[in-house]
């Protein structure tokens, strides 16, 4: 957990500082996107329930990653409104927290959603426009939680064009489809997505969850050759002094697919090459 503190914060000092021309790295393929890979794979066959919770999970990453996005014309109370009602959302659920701890923790994933809900209510109603719209976005995706048909209708309200919210109510949609075994729907949606100059989730994380669809339906060769463009575009990736970049836990995550979907393809992904005790 105090980790994902670290990283929530991390994300809400990014939102609260604007930059010019700054480079965005997206948490959601670097760090928390594989980790929820790893527990859907060993819950896979248990219960929808557990699927839905996972699904949720992965919002709620969705909704971290938002922080970064919060348009530079949202006041400071606007952005710190919706920054704690975020961490309500992102809360510890425990039914022995810590002693002497001061962190807010509920529960039940209910008694979370509720609490998280109605403080996105009140950022909305106060502040309207752009902060007010990312509200309303994390109000629904929240309900996931505790009305999943009223939720997703909402989250369905407000995917239609391009903005911002909108973009990000598509790929929860995709989520959410994806849960139900809609998976053509949610392969879609993905797609839709993927081929926007700017689709606020990073492109490897929708290519990669398209690859899941893919390997969902059967298609493991179509599987494969997703993974594999993830992996090697990332393997031969340089940074602006021409040294390579290390890969992201989504590309090494996309290299170790391959290497299991097809290991002859696999050996056409460079290797990193070893740094220079030098430095050079």
């Amino acid at each position: 957990m105090a980790s994902k503190k670290r990283r929530f914060e991390q994300l809400q000092a990014a939102a609260a500082t604007p930059r010019d021309k700054a480079t965005y790295v997206d948490p959601l393929q670097q760090q928390v996107v594989p980790r929820l890979e790893s527990v859907t794979q060993k819950l896979e066959g248990k219960g929808r329930t557990i699927l839905y919770a996972i699904g949720g999970l992965i919002l709620v990453v969705i909704i971290a990653m938002v922080v970064i996005n919060i348009s530079r014309r949202s006041n400071g109370a606007a952005q710190t409104a919706l920054g704690k009602a975020i961490e309500t959302s992102q809360a510890q659920i425990t039914e022995t927290p810590a002693p002497g701890s001061t962190q807010k923790t509920f529960k039940t994933e209910k008694e979370r959603a509720d609490a998280a809900i109605a403080e996105f209510q009140r950022v909305a109603e106060q502040y309207g426009g752009s902060v007010g719209e990312k509200a309303r976005y994390f109000i629904a995706v929240n309900k996931l939680a505790v009305d999943r048909p009223a939720a997703i209708q909402e989250l369905e309200g407000m995917s239609s064009g391009s903005s911002e919210v909108a973009k990000m109510a598509k790929f929860a949609l995709a989520h959410t489809r994806a849960d139900d075994n809609r998976l053509d729907d949610a392969l879609a949606i993905y797609n839709e997505l993927v081929q926007m100059s700017d689709p606020i989730v990073s492109k490897d994380t929708i290519n990669f969850e398209i690859a899941k669809i893919y390997e969902k339906q059967g298609k493991k060769q179509e599987a494969a050759d997703v993974y594999f463009n993830i992996a090697k575009a990332a393997a031969e990736a340089k940074d602006m002094d021409g040294k390579p970049v290390s890969l992201t836990q989504t590309a090494s995550d996309a290299k170790a697919k391959v290497k299991e979907l097809d290991p002859e393809k696999a050996k056409e992904i460079p290797e990193p090459t070893p740094s220079s005790p030098f430095g050079s």
